[in-house]
């Protein structure tokens, strides 16, 4: 299998996406320009952290319309597997392959620290390692974290098991003080109602070494891994 990493204009997480993928996992991975529309063959896109093009406007706004999102939004369409990292996060939600929006963190600074998540659902392509209940160690690095839809909508991604990650503290709990940006229900990660397109705040490819102080994330790379391995069909699950 193989892995295209994306590098927008302000891009700062491409090289970790990379390296987590290249020299942790010693898979194949590619970088692909913004200004490219060929996704190299790659089986599963990452949309890396950063501030794509200065997130002027809003961030992820302009990114949307690069010539790579394009066939980025063809590819998850047609059920190939997208993971987007913080800014990935963002511009899949402005592409519309995510719903909700981001929005300015409640306190209104910029937050970088590590978190805690506790996984939601397993058996996904993005948690197929992954225990349902399984609490991870991961950094966040954001300004704009804050998950919104509106309640109504929040509802369907509950009954659909949209929702994949949650911030809770050490122990595994769901608190407003474990919630590092206001998200509403502590939300850290959703999919679509496909299952095949990822959105999370928090870096997983920055907690995938002890000398990173985690090595918590890689288990989200090593489930793509395993989904893609054993050739389960990628669909709601």
């Amino acid at each position: 299998m193989k892995f295209g990493v994306v590098t927008f204009p302000g891009s700062n997480c491409d090289y970790d996406a990379y390296a987590a993928v290249k020299h942790v996992m010693h898979g194949d991975v590619e970088f692909l320009w913004h200004k490219s529309e060929d996704l190299a063959g790659s089986d599963v896109i990452i949309l890396p952290g950063g501030f794509s093009y200065g997130d002027y406007l809003r961030s992820g706004a302009i990114a949307r319309f690069s010539p790579i999102m394009k066939q980025v939004i063809k590819f998850a369409e047609s059920g190939g597997i997208v993971m987007g990292i913080c800014n990935g996060f963002q511009v899949l939600t402005e592409a519309g392959l995510l719903p909700g929006a981001l929005m300015r963190n409640s306190h209104l600074r910029f937050s970088c620290k590590f978190v805690y998540l506790r996984a939601e659902r397993t058996g996904t392509v993005f948690t197929s390692s992954i225990s349902k209940g399984t609490i991870l160690k991961v950094p966040i690095a954001h300004g704009d974290g804050n998950y919104y839809h509106f309640e109504g909508d929040i509802r369907k991604l509950e009954e659909n098991d949209q929702i994949l990650f949650r911030y809770c503290d050490q122990s595994g709990q769901v608190t407003s003080e474990a919630n590092p940006n206001g998200s509403l229900h502590n939300i850290a990660g959703i999919v679509n109602a496909e299952g095949n397109v990822l959105g999370m705040m928090p870096h997983p490819e920055r907690a995938c070494e002890p000398i990173l102080g985690s090595e918590d994330g890689l288990r989200v790379f090593e489930s793509v891994r395993i989904w893609c391995e054993s050739l389960r069909p990628v669909g709601k699950v």
